[in-house]
């Protein structure tokens, strides 16, 4: 296994934007809106990035900034391709308001565009930062799932009981005093939907029937092909209330629960048993005769596998391995990801070789946030000569001519310096955005270890094309390129590459 970083031009060319947005009171204690600019124009150089356009919002709260103008017009160019990234100096700067900050950050990856927040060392334009983007939205979704976990054991309590779990009642009913009793406005009109529906046998022409009567559902909305078939379906209507009964994902699929863990509340009947059980006959009969097809199967590898020859391998539809199409080279797909967790818990596990690596890269951030912490007190101290200088000539104690020959050339040196500083400051955040605490990636292997053969195969995917480079299948080896962790090597040519530029 070979560790490959891509260089700093690996994204050469890329368009990017730069969001400035500093408020009067940091404006008034120098913190101005072309520092933050220069500083973000420095970051993008080293990268290899154009700059495409600046959005100024200097004096604009950071509450809620969506509906400014100049987001406005960010938002459209990264939908027209116009840049694929943000660059701005931390995530306060961007937004103080965190729901605002999850929309960006899901604008963003929606079109495929990065965010590099200089400070908090973000830059999900390199492959580290996307790593750790998706194994922490992996590990936020188990959080997720565990709180759910404990709400639907308060709900599976609840339904066992009989009680309501959220006070929503079939149409045709409503709960009073923790009882399903008939809703004298809605149970005519599902009455007539069935009898509609026996008559008819087709949702959408018992919808618009409904609707030429003037009926309408509980929300006051047209009736739908779908809201018939929930009416229909349910068997509230026959005189059995189940609920609790399906779960929801976040895409507005369900998947049925186990019939032990159902709600059942018995209440009055809208239409006879033999009504209710002729129509969903005819709809079970109905749905027979249409089958939605399948999802294509997410392979782990594509795209990233190739043969020892130079060609790209592939999996045929109904045969369980990848194959190359100009040698008789091929491997299981089973075989392959057990290869794939064994080789990466070896990469990982090596604290040794992973400290060298950090131990560098750290030495040369630590130097350099040491020549920017000097070199920020000196722009503090010709500040504070040159505050001294004009206090002097207000009191009269030095002439004009005496003050030009202080003043002047203390000003030349501080336009000097706060030029470098911006150019120092993009430094150190390329450092910290291409070096991870060894630690953190020891720690994050081995939870990620552990934790793979339960993770959805879409998340399998997406990790793997965080981790990997290229996998090359030999005939009786197989090279992993991982492409997030640099070499010491790397490290320093990077950093000796910055000091020239």
């Amino acid at each position: 296994m070979k560790p490959n970083l891509p260089s700093p031009t690996r994204d050469a060319g890329k368009p990017v934007g730069i969001w400035i947005r500093v408020s009067t009171e940091d404006q008034a204690q120098g913190d101005s809106p072309e520092h933050h600019e220069a500083r973000a124009r420095s970051y993008a150089e080293s990268k290899g990035w154009q700059v495409k356009e600046v959005y100024d919002l200097a004096g604009q709260s950071g509450k809620a900034v969506t509906q400014h103008s100049e987001a406005k017009r960010m938002m459209k160019d990264v939908e027209r391709g116009h840049i694929s990234g943000l660059v701005f100096s931390k995530l306060a700067r961007l937004s103080r308001n965190r729901r605002e900050l999850e929309d960006f950050a899901d604008f963003f990856n929606k079109h495929g565009a990065d965010l590099i927040s200089l400070s908090e060392a973000i830059d999900t334009s390199t492959a580290g930062g996307r790593m750790f983007f998706h194994l922490l939205g992996v590990f936020a979704q188990w959080e997720r799932e565990e709180i759910s976990e404990r709400v639907n054991a308060s709900v599976l309590t609840r339904a066992k009981l009989g009680k309501s779990i959220n006070g929503h009642a079939p149409y045709g009913y409503q709960w009073k005093d923790r009882k399903l009793v008939a809703h004298a406005g809605e149970v005519p009109i599902r009455r007539k939907a069935y009898e509609l529906f026996l008559e008819h046998r087709r949702k959408g022409k018992v919808a618009n029937l409904l609707n030429a009567a003037g009926y309408r559902t509980r929300g006051n909305s047209l009736w739908r092909d779908s809201q018939l078939l929930r009416i229909l379906t349910d068997p509230s209507a026959k005189g059995t209330y189940y609920f609790n009964r399906f779960k929801y994902d976040g895409n507005w699929k369900s998947q049925p629960k186990p019939e032990s863990e159902w709600g059942k509340v018995e209440c009055e009947a809208i239409v006879p048993e033999t009504l209710w059980n002729q129509v969903n006959q005819i709809l079970e009969e109905q749905s027979k005769g249409f089958k939605r097809p399948g999802k294509a199967p997410v392979q782990l590898f594509s795209g990233l596998l190739h043969c020892a020859c130079g060609n790209k391998m592939y999996v045929r539809a109904r045969y369980p391995k990848y194959f190359c199409r100009k040698c008789p080279n091929k491997i299981p797909l089973e075989s392959l990801e057990e290869i794939w967790t064994q080789e990466m818990k070896a990469f990982f596990a090596q604290p040794e070789r992973i400290a060298r690596h950090m131990q560098e890269a750290t030495r040369n951030l630590s130097e350099k946030e040491a020549l920017l912490t000097s070199h920020q007190r000196e722009v503090q101290k010709v500040r504070d000569e040159m505050a001294r200088t004009h206090r002097l000539y207000l009191d009269s104690e030095i002439t004009a001519q005496g003050f030009g020959q202080f003043y002047k050339p203390a000003e030349e040196r501080l336009n000097q310096l706060t030029a470098e500083l911006p150019k120092l400051q993009a430094e150190v955040d390329l450092m910290k955005v291409n070096r991870l605490s060894e630690d953190d990636v020891l720690h994050e292997a081995t939870t990620l270890y552990d934790r793979w053969p339960s993770l959805p195969r879409e998340d399998k995917r997406k990790i793997i094309e965080s981790l990997v480079e290229k996998i090359v299948i030999g005939e009786n080896e197989i090279d992993i390129t991982f492409s997030y962790l640099p070499s010491s090597e790397e490290v320093c040519k990077n950093q000796q590459k910055l000091g020239s530029g």
